[in-house]
């Protein structure tokens, strides 16, 4: 099957997801759909992916970003398989993401090996975007390590984009180191096509870095079309909490959303305290963003 063709096929499997998103009758707010990364639920994710999604839906939570894809498979169902469970609940999914690949070179469907396979998954179940959610240490020592990262970035995204899906780059705190004077994050947005990569702006990371997501975004208006949506704790251990509870001024930050180009946003939480059960948490992220007043 040629790639017009794929893409044309692509876009029609999609069509129901849509479908049965907005036929919900979804609650109108100031922030808009509100969606979840799935690493949150990583752990329920894992021992029942059904009943998870489910509980999620239930929540009120539209849209989710994948975090489970591996060697062709989705949280282990095939493409089609896990697209069909996802349209049963009434469920979209428009993003994913996706590894290197350079610390385990012989798995599949990264974005060394293979990436045109992972790229038609991701299309099959509807994303349009595919994100690169993490580097390890090994591929982040100095600034020609971030050069490899930059050129992977575009090579893949060049790719991808062919297949009508953009390429993104997920930040944590470690972006924000200074090597002699130039900071990796900036490097990163300087050394890669605006066209061909985004980025997905993690504000807790941010903040937990030492940056600023307000004065990112003016500096590089529209380079943020993805959001992820935490929330820090006012304590010196400055540990994730629900969204709402914490010291991100999220009702400023949403100002921001058109400068951005935001298109989306996902909650997340990467961990959570001892006691606090990850759908309870989630949901009191969603019921504070649902009635956030931005006027």
């Amino acid at each position: 099957m040629n790639r017009r063709r794929f893409i044309q096929n692509s876009t029609l499997l999609s069509i129901g997801s849509l479908s049965s998103m907005y036929s919900r009758a979804a609650t109108i707010n100031d922030v808009g759909p509100i969606g979840i990364q799935l690493w949150s639920v990583r752990h329920a994710m894992t021992k029942d992916s059904m009943g998870t999604l489910k509980s999620l839906a239930e929540i009120g939570y539209d849209d989710v970003e994948l975090a489970g894809y591996s060697e062709g498979k989705f949280y282990g169902m095939e493409p089609l398989e896990f697209k069909k469970v996802l349209d049963d609940l009434g469920i979209m999914t428009q993003s994913g993401h996706t590894k290197t690949g350079v610390m385990n070179p012989e798995e599949k469907n990264t974005m060394i090996n293979n990436w045109e396979a992972c790229i038609r998954d991701a299309a099959i179940v509807g994303n349009n975007s595919l994100v690169l959610g993490w580097i390890a240490e090994e591929e982040r020592t100095d600034l020609d390590s971030y050069k490899r990262v930059c050129d992977l970035l575009n090579k893949c995204g060049e790719l991808s984009k062919s297949y009508g899906i953009q390429m993104a780059y997920h930040n944590h705190d470690f972006e924000f180191i200074d090597f002699d004077g130039v900071v990796a994050y900036d490097y990163l947005l300087q050394n890669t096509d605006p066209d061909l990569v985004k980025f997905e702006m993690d504000h807790y990371w941010v903040k937990k870095g030492g940056a600023n997501s307000i004065d990112l975004i003016d500096a590089h208006p529209g380079r943020f079309p993805y959001w992820h949506v935490k929330d820090m704790d006012d304590t010196t251990e400055r540990f994730f909490t629900e969204v709402g509870t914490g010291v991100i001024d999220y009702k400023t930050i949403f100002h921001k959303r058109d400068t951005s180009g935001m298109k989306y946003f996902y909650v997340e939480q990467d961990e959570f305290r001892k006691g606090i059960q990850p759908l309870s948490s989630v949901k009191q992220s969603h019921d504070y963003l649902e009635h956030l007043n931005l006027g």
